[in-house]
């Protein structure tokens, strides 16, 4: 069973310009750094989840994530984290959902499913041989994610998707300004699955990432004297939240 998240993958022009947006943003620093295939990645860890920045480097692979970001940059990819691969390959298997076949890589096995049958999202699921490291970060810091946020023009699809094909656990299911939201709970943190008719009867879109901090007062205020354009602090949805968005520094990804 999928156990929570693993990592994002979000396609940058500019490795060290993502880097520098990154860092700034959750406040973390990069734990790791390579360049394989024509892939330049760095990688900022977080409590319940890792960000993957990648741009294209000189090698086999540059092309392919060249055409990824022929969209503009953004959240590309979406890797749950998993304990037991072969078992959760055949129930994929078993729902529809295509999965192509594990790969084994240095320290962790990944599969991915079938983007046809995901609507056009890049889904996959790891299982790691041992804990990534956490990038080190001040009091005032992002300290994990706490929602992903999916756009979808057919919520019941999403819906049997989420729920029935990837066993994740639907918390919430509600109407809002006429929109229908569902909330999924995936480990400690949620994906948010908004309908949204707007994006006609296409592929389900990833929309942005909202993160979890200590003092929204006190990590806006260390945002916007960093000099990113920050709104004011503001109720959430959820009962007892305040959140505020961050407008720009963060390579097409919108964030709360």
């Amino acid at each position: 069973m999928i156990t929570g998240f693993d990592h994002v993958v979000i396609a940058v022009q500019d490795i060290e310009a993502a880097i520098a947006a990154y860092e700034t943003l959750l406040d973390r620093t990069v734990v790791n750094r390579v360049s394989r295939d024509g892939i330049d990645a760095a990688i900022i860890s977080l409590d319940n989840i890792s960000v993957e920045l990648i741009a294209p480097g000189d090698g086999p692979s540059a092309d392919r994530v060249r055409a990824v970001l022929e969209e503009g940059e953004g959240l590309k990819s979406l890797v749950f984290a998993a304990r037991e691969l072969p078992s959760l390959h055949r129930r994929a298997e078993r729902v529809g959902l295509a999965p192509e076949e594990i790969t084994q890589r240095d320290g962790y096995a990944v599969f991915r499913f079938a983007t046809d049958r995901t609507h056009g999202l890049r889904l996959m699921v790891q299982a790691r041989e041992a804990t990534a490291a956490v990038s080190s970060s001040s009091a005032h810091g992002v300290g994990g994610l706490d929602h992903i946020v999916v756009r979808t023009p057919d919520a019941e699809r999403a819906a049997a998707l989420y729920g029935a094909r990837l066993g994740l656990d639907m918390r919430l299911d509600r109407e809002v300004a006429g929109r229908r939201l569902m909330f999924f709970r995936c480990g400690d943190a949620i994906v948010e699955v908004l309908h949204d008719p707007s994006i006609g009867t296409g592929r389900d879109r990833f929309w942005g990432l909202s993160w979890r901090v200590a003092s929204a007062d006190a990590a806006r205020a260390r945002l916007a004297e960093a000099g990113l354009d920050v709104s004011e602090v503001r109720t959430g949805l959820k009962p007892g939240t305040r959140v505020f968005t961050v407008r720009n520094g963060a390579c097409g990804c919108p964030r709360l």
